[in-house]
């Protein structure tokens, strides 16, 4: 029983950055913009969430800095992309790079020392329940807000005005453009808040998942949210059930690492990215799913006539 507590509540918390980082992700191309740049962005937001717990800022202003930091990375793809038009595949390839070399730049002094990590919440009586308590009320607060953002996006996308206009500018920018939309200055807004996510989920590794500082500590995450977006054919219900997959499936390869399991600890430590391949295999073969929810602009540059 302790093993399969184990297990669960480290696939909810190894989930977490991925739900943040896809969920962003989502908005973006629900507007049909696609940024590639999210491991970059959360490199900028480790890095910088980092820099303000050493500083002595308190954590939830340094988990701020680390949002605002993926906010500003993701302002220099919406220049690149939405006001220069330029290809919007290699303006988020170069600012993933981008994102890493200042990340590595602004963590060279940091050392691999510690610090102390935020803390889960201790919420009266429930977090003392036998079984239900360690599973479900012992977590940290990003880890809830997690599950508030996933209702707050699904809800706004499907249930407000404001979500339908920016599901329509990704199937049809000139339809929305027509109408009076400021097609635009809407897709900046959304692809400033994916670069918010993208921070969060950075500064989530850093300060409270791996509380230290490792060049690179995202190591394909970014990546990962990516091919959730897919997996999830740009639904959020499925964004959530695919991170909760491939956090465990992180969790699974590190405890048959502990457990000792007679297999090459490579191949262990591969299969979340072994799982990302396959499910997109899958996915990609059913071409009807995909055509249903794949926004019809998604990457496409768009430039107001007159």
């Amino acid at each position: 029983m302790d093993l399969f507590i184990a297990i669960f509540t480290g696939t909810i918390i190894a989930a977490t950055p991925l739900i943040y980082a896809a969920l962003g992700e989502l908005v973006v191309e629900k507007s049909g913009v696609l940024n590639l740049g999210i491991e970059g962005m959360m490199l900028m937001g480790a890095a910088f969430a980092f820099w303000a717990v050493m500083a002595g800022l308190p954590m939830p202003v340094a988990i701020l800095i680390g949002a605002l930091a993926g906010a500003a990375a993701s302002l220099l793809f919406g220049v690149l992309a939405l006001t220069f038009l330029t290809n919007q595949y290699a303006a988020g390839l170069a600012l993933a790079i981008f994102g890493s070399g200042v990340s590595a730049f602004v963590g060279r002094n940091f050392g691999s020392a510690p610090i102390e990590a935020l803390k889960p919440l201790d919420i009266p009586v429930l977090s003392q329940l036998p079984m239900a308590g360690p599973m479900f009320f012992r977590f940290d607060a990003m880890v809830y807000f997690a599950f508030v953002l996933f209702a707050a996006i699904s809800w706004f996308l499907y249930r407000t005005k404001a979500g339908l206009v920016l599901r329509t500018m990704g199937e049809s920018p000139e339809t929305s453009h027509a109408i009076g939309y400021p097609v635009v200055r809407i897709r900046y807004m959304a692809v400033l808040f994916g670069g918010l996510m993208a921070g969060l989920a950075g500064a989530y590794l850093s300060v409270a998942y791996t509380p230290l500082w490792v060049e690179n500590m995202t190591s394909g995450k970014g990546w990962i949210s990516l091919a959730l977006v897919v997996f999830a054919t740009w639904r959020p219900l499925r964004v959530l059930l695919g991170a909760w997959l491939f956090g465990g499936m992180t969790i699974l390869q590190l405890q048959g690492q502990a457990l000792g399991l007679a297999l090459p600890s490579e191949l262990l430590s591969a299969l979340p990215y072994l799982a990302t391949i396959v499910v997109l295999v899958l996915i990609s073969r059913n071409r009807q799913m995909l055509a249903l929810h794949f926004p019809a602009s998604l990457a496409k540059p768009f430039r107001p006539a007159g």
